[in-house]
C-alpha cells in the first residue's frame, strides 16, 4: 500500500470521474486543507497506509458517499461533529460521578441563593446540569451551527469556486468538460469538508477548556438552564492553584448570572446572532486572491498547505458594514460580560474569600482567549473576546451605586435603552449624557407641540393676551358692524 494516503483517495475518485479528473480533484483536495488521515481516523480506521483491503473497502464506501452527497458549499457538520468528539476526548473525558453531579447541582443552587441579593432578575428556568466534555459539544453544537454557518457557508463557497476554476484550468479536454457540473459539485463537498472539519477541531479543542454552558459570553444551548463541566472546572482550579470548592461557586455564580440575564432579555440572544447574520451578509471574497494562493500551494506539500491555511488566506475581507456588525456584537458581548461581572461579584463578596482574585484571573483568561478562539478568528473573522470589558463593568458599577439594582437593569429591557458604542467609551459620563438627551429629546417634543398649535416663539400665555382682545373685537364686527351696544356698560 502506497505510504501517501491520498494516492488511495485517487484510485477510489479514478473509479468515479476517471484517472485525469481523479488526479485533478486530488491535487484540490490537497489545496483545500483536509486531511485524508483525519477522514480515516473518524471511521475508526486509523492509519490509511496500514489499512486491510476489507478496510479500504468500507472507507471507498464513506469516500463515495461524501463526494457524491449533496454538495452545496455548506459545511460539512457531521464530520465536523466526529472529529470535535475526538478532539475533546483526545487526552481524557471521564463519566460524570454521581459526586460530581451533587456537588455541581449544589453549587447552581447556591450560585442562584446568592444572586437573589444582587439582582432582580429571578433565576433561570431548566435543569442545574454536570456535563462531561463530550457532552459540552454536543449540546452546544446545534448553537455553534447558528454562530458559524451564515459566514462559513458563505466562504466556504468562495473557496469552492477557487478550487473549481483551478481544476478547469488544469483539465482541458473533451471528458474533463462532459464531467464539470459533477467536478462542481465534488469541489463544493471538498471545501465544506475541510471548513468542517477545521471548526469541529475548534469546537473540540474548545470543549476541552470551556467549564460551563455561556464559557463564551454566548448562550451556547437553546432551552434555558445552567450547567458546569467538572473536569474542566477541577483543571481550571488546579491551573490556578486555588481550592476547588471555591472555584466551583465562583464559577456557578457567574454562570447562574449569565443563564438569568439571557432568560430574562428575550431580545438579546436574537441581537447577538443578528449582529453575526449582518456580518456575515456583508462578507465580500476576493475570488481572484483565493485562486491565486490555492494555485501557489503545491499540492505535494503538506506543510505549505497547513501554512496557507493558517494564514488566513480564505478569510473574508473586512468591510464597512462589517465593521459595523463587529463593533454591534463586541458592545453587546462586553455588556453581558461586565453585567455578569458587577452581579457576580456582589453576589460572591459576603460568602467567597477568593472572588476578587478569580474575577481577575477569569477576566484575563476572556480577553487573553486561547488556540481554538483564535482559529475561529480565522476561519470565519469573528472573536469572541469583548474589548471593552473593564468599561462596561465600570459603567454597570456606576449605576448600580447610583440608581439601584432594579434600575441599572432596567436598561436591559429593550435594545434602544441598552448603552451603545459610544457611550461604553465613557462610562462615568453615561448618566449624564443620558439625562442631557431626554432634557434634549424634552425640549424638542415641546416645540413640536408648540408648532402644531401655533404658539411657538411665544411666551406661555402671550399670544393669548395679545390676540385675544382684537380677536373679541374682530369677531364683534363681523357679528354686526352697526351694533354699539356692546361697549356700553352692563351690556
Amino acid at each position: 500500500m502506497s505510504e501517501d494516503p491520498f494516492e488511495e483517495i485517487e484510485q477510489m475518485l479514478a473509479a468515479m470521474f476517471g484517472p485525469q479528473m481523479a488526479a485533478d480533484a486530488v491535487g484540490a483536495l490537497r489545496a483545500s486543507g483536509v486531511d485524508p488521515n483525519q477522514l480515516a481516523q473518524m471511521s475508526g480506521m486509523g492509519d490509511l497506509s496500514k489499512l486491510t483491503p476489507a478496510q479500504l473497502g468500507g472507507l471507498q464506501a464513506q469516500m463515495q458517499q461524501l463526494f457524491t452527497g449533496a454538495g452545496t458549499g455548506a459545511v460539512n457538520w457531521n464530520m465536523g461533529q466526529d472529529l470535535a468528539l475526538r478532539t475533546v476526548r483526545s487526552d481524557g473525558d471521564p463519566v460524570v460521578t454521581a459526586a460530581e453531579a451533587e456537588q455541581t447541582r449544589s453549587a447552581l443552587a447556591v450560585a442562584d441563593l446568592w444572586l437573589d441579593a444582587a439582582t432582580d432578575f429571578m433565576p433561570a428556568p431548566g435543569p442545574r446540569e454536570a456535563w462531561s466534555r463530550s457532552q459540552w459539544v454536543e449540546r452546544t453544537l446545534p448553537v455553534w451551527k447558528d454562530v458559524c454557518a451564515p459566514v462559513a457557508d458563505a466562504a466556504t463557497s468562495a473557496l469552492a469556486d477557487a478550487l473549481e476554476h483551478q481544476i478547469g484550468r488544469l483539465s482541458d479536454s473533451d471528458a474533463a468538460a462532459a464531467q464539470m457540473g459533477a467536478l462542481g459539485k465534488l469541489m463544493r463537498s471538498m471545501a465544506g469538508t475541510a471548513f468542517g472539519l477545521q471548526l469541529g477541531q475548534a469546537i473540540g479543542e474548545l470543549g476541552r477548556e470551556a467549564v460551563a454552558a455561556t464559557d463564551v459570553g454566548l448562550p451556547l444551548t437553546r432551552e434555558p438552564g445552567t450547567a458546569l463541566v467538572p473536569t474542566n472546572v477541577a483543571a481550571f482550579a488546579a491551573e490556578l492553584e486555588a481550592d476547588a470548592e471555591q472555584v466551583r461557586l465562583f464559577l456557578a455564580v457567574r454562570e447562574a448570572a449569565a443563564a438569568r440575564l439571557y432568560a430574562h432579555v428575550p431580545w438579546l440572544r436574537s441581537q447577538l446572532l443578528a449582529a453575526v447574520e449582518a456580518y456575515a451578509r456583508g462578507i465580500v471574497i476576493d475570488v481572484d486572491a483565493v485562486e491565486q494562493a490555492v494555485a501557489q500551494v503545491d499540492p505535494n506539500d503538506p506543510e505549505a498547505i497547513r501554512a496557507a491555511l493558517e494564514s488566513g488566506m480564505f478569510a473574508p475581507q473586512e468591510t464597512d458594514a462589517q465593521k459595523e456588525a463587529l463593533e454591534n456584537l463586541e458592545t453587546l458581548l462586553a455588556l453581558v460580560e461586565g453585567w455578569v461581572e458587577v452581579v457576580s461579584a456582589r453576589a460572591l463578596a459576603p460568602h467567597l474569600p477568593l472572588a476578587v482574585a478569580l474575577r481577575e484571573m477569569v477576566r484575563r483568561r476572556r480577553v487573553q482567549g486561547g488556540p481554538a478562539e483564535q482559529v475561529f478568528s480565522r476561519l470565519i473573522g469573528l472573536e469572541f473576546r469583548p474589548r471593552r470589558v473593564r468599561e462596561a463593568a465600570r459603567l454597570w458599577e456606576k449605576l448600580g451605586a447610583e440608581l439601584g439594582d432594579a434600575e441599572r437593569d432596567a436598561f436591559w429591557r429593550h435594545p434602544d435603552v441598552v448603552p451603545t458604542a459610544a457611550e461604553l467609551a465613557h462610562p462615568d459620563d453615561f448618566l449624564t449624557m443620558r439625562r442631557a438627551a431626554q432634557e434634549m429629546d424634552a425640549q424638542m417634543d415641546a416645540d413640536l407641540a408648540s408648532l402644531l398649535d401655533g404658539t411657538l416663539g411665544y411666551a406661555d400665555g402671550a399670544k393669548d393676551a395679545d390676540a385675544g382682545p382684537g380677536a373679541q373685537d374682530t369677531d364683534r364686527s363681523d357679528d354686526d358692524p352697526g351694533d354699539d351696544s356692546a361697549d356700553e356698560p352692563g351690556a
